[in-house]
């Protein structure tokens, strides 16, 4: 099942409370609103899990989780480009006052975060596309993607309104290492990563 966007009348409820509203009815729904639209995306499986897991540990490694920074997963950062459009990625580096800049519906704002991380699933044309837009014009500094589907790890920097500049892919075999704006020096192994993201077969 792939993540799709919601269209459908929702009388005079705004577009947040119809995402809540369907959060409420289809629990552990991942419920995102995104160019004015409602993203909805399935629970991840237990090899997303795995992939979140493994891209998490050398952040924590680095000491990127005390003091300036804390690591998250899947708290949402409110984005520039509607009204109430905001995202969830699946892991980011934040700011440590983080809880001094709450805007609304339990969303944070954008200049706080430092790197988001998107681990695909059956979604992954939204964390390959869309995601890299609202990311952009929110000018996340780091935006990285575990590509589960092409067996791929992506490094977008460099913001502008509307895109990345830089866009880097890495093959398995790839030891990639972030940028410092991230707060420590991070190194990943894409191919023990990507590995990790695979689904165990009998």
């Amino acid at each position: 099942m792939s993540a799709a966007p919601v269209e459908q009348p929702h009388g005079d409820r705004s577009l947040i409370a119809e995402a809540n509203r369907i959060m409420d009815r289809l629990p552990g729904r991942r419920v995102e609103i995104i160019g004015g639209q409602i993203l909805v995306t399935p629970s991840p499986d237990v090899a997303h899990s795995r992939a979140l897991k493994k891209a998490a540990r050398p952040f924590e490694a680095a000491g990127l989780d005390e003091d300036e920074t804390e690591i998250h997963q899947a708290i949402g950062v409110w984005l520039p480009d509607g009204p109430e459009d905001y995202a969830i990625p699946d892991l980011c580096i934040v700011e440590a006052d983080i809880d001094e800049h709450l805007v609304e519906n339990n969303s944070y704002d954008p200049v706080v975060f430092r790197l988001v991380l998107e681990v695909t699933s059956s979604n992954w044309q939204a964390d390959l596309r869309t995601k890299v837009t609202a990311y952009a014009q929110a000018k996340i500094p780091v935006y990285v993607i575990v590509d589960r589907e092409h067996q791929r790890l992506h490094v977008l920097t460099d913001p502008t309104p509307d895109k990345y500049t830089t866009h880097r892919i890495h093959a398995p075999g790839e030891l990639v290492t972030l940028p410092d704006s991230i707060g420590a020096k991070v190194t990943l192994d894409v191919a023990e990563i990507l590995k990790a993201g695979q689904t165990k077969r009998d």
